[in-house]
Parts: structure tokens; sequence; C-alpha cells
């Protein structure tokens, strides 16, 4: 049976990964919930961001681990996110601001056939 993951990501969204990750070694990606930014997808160096009890991983993108808060999660588990890039400058706190470039998510409903074997999401364990 195939597992479906929660979380993918574009060649473009890839090789921009490898770019910020040449200038800051591992890195990790948080679902924003809306605040500053509205929902997007900010990139960090791993373990710059501060997970909590409350923050779920959706899987591994490009080698980079997709957390998200739990309740922002309760509305998102039915939708399959695509990491991808797009030229312009975002304002906020992730790594990507400094390139011209910021990080966004692409949704769309999963279907009964990849709900019935999706990746689960794990709880984070502080």
């Amino acid at each position: 049976m195939k597992i479906f993951k929660r979380v993918t990501t574009t060649k473009l969204a890839c090789d921009f990964i490898d770019t910020i990750r040449e200038d800051h070694g591992e890195l990790m990606f948080h679902q924003s919930g809306g605040c500053c930014d509205g929902s997007a997808p900010m990139c960090f160096a791993k373990g710059e961001f501060k997970l909590g009890n409350n923050d779920v991983c959706l899987g591994s993108v490009h080698g980079c681990s997709f957390y998200m808060d739990a309740d922002q999660f309760e509305y998102w588990k039915h939708t399959h996110l695509t990491l991808d890039v797009t030229e312009g400058r975002g304002s906020s706190f992730s790594l990507d601001v400094s390139y011209g470039k910021r990080f966004l998510v692409r949704s769309r409903l999963f279907s009964e056939a990849e709900q019935a074997s999706l990746e689960p999401a794990k709880k984070v364990e502080v």
C-alpha cells in the first residue's frame, strides 16, 4: 500500500532550499498560523525555532522537517501541501526574506484514497 505524504515540494523550492542551506546549514520549516505574515511557511536554521508540545511534524521536504501548530493542523489535516517558491520578498523572520524570493504553500484536498493511507503526523514532545 502506498503511503501518501502530507507535504511535498517543487523542484524550484528544492533548489532554493539548497541555496539557503549552503548559507545556513541544516534547515527546518514551520507553517505560520497567520500572525504577522498570514499563513506562510517559515524557514529557519534547524533548531532556531522553538517547537512546543502543541506542534506536529507533517513530514520532511528535501531533507527538512516541516512542522505546524496542532490547532492549525486540525483545519489543514485533510489538505495536501506543496512547498513552492515565488519572486518577491516576504516580511518575516524566515530565512528566505533576504534572497528576493519567498516560500509559499499550495494546497488541495486529499482524495479518499490518499486519506486512507496518509503518512501520520507526529506530535512534538519537548
